[in-house]
């Protein structure tokens, strides 16, 4: 799959950034989504965004407000700039004068153990009734269960390795008895099929 934002006609300044987040390791969506934040503020400037000035920086962000534009997106385009003045066009006082905004989180839903039972028990598919249950019994992505394989399972130690996690970090989950178990009955059923 091609992603147009980071395979399109390159300008040098683009091509510096793009390096800056490439050194660092940046996922392919963070810099898909920094350039698409960069971008909207060469779209609000009308010219490069290294031209920016500290009160363009302003009005920006206060176009931004009054557009309605969430908080969480808000924050995250201040991420994008406060990473492209800082490290790619070397202007730190102009990040600085970016302004993160405080929002309130919501607390998740969670599921009574009667309504869960009635989620994994209304999937008929043993696969899919594995795959919620390791979603939701261990906490994972449904990216994270997508790419559990056999050896990820340490039934002597009751951990689930989950490689590339978010951030494309590694860490381990808690495993149940009852995941373990469900998880060796799709085991069998797919070495029967297979």
């Amino acid at each position: 799959m091609t992603h147009p934002a980071l395979d399109a006609p390159i300008s040098p300044l683009r091509q510096r950034l793009i390096d800056d987040m490439n050194m660092r390791r940046f996922s392919r969506e963070t810099q898909r989504n920094y350039l698409r934040d960069i971008g909207r503020l060469a779209t609000f400037l009308g010219r490069s965004p290294d031209t920016a000035t500290a009160d363009d920086l302003r009005r920006f962000q206060i176009e931004q407000q009054e557009d309605g534009v969430p908080v969480p997106t808000m924050n995250s385009i201040v991420s994008a700039l406060r990473f492209f003045f800082t490290h790619t066009v070397d202007r730190p006082d102009l990040a600085r004068r970016l302004v993160r905004l405080a929002h309130p989180r919501k607390l998740p839903v969670v599921l009574s153990r009667d309504e869960v039972a009635r989620l994994l028990n209304a999937t008929t598919c043993l696969k899919h009734q594995a795959a919620l249950s390791a979603a939701y019994g261990a906490g994972l992505r449904v990216a994270e269960v997508s790419t559990l394989k056999v050896a990820d399972v340490d039934s002597e130690r009751m951990l689930l390795r989950v490689e590339r996690g978010k951030g494309g970090r590694y860490h381990n989950a808690m495993l149940s008895e009852d995941l373990l178990t469900l998880l060796r009955q799709w085991w069998k059923v797919g070495r029967q099929q297979g």
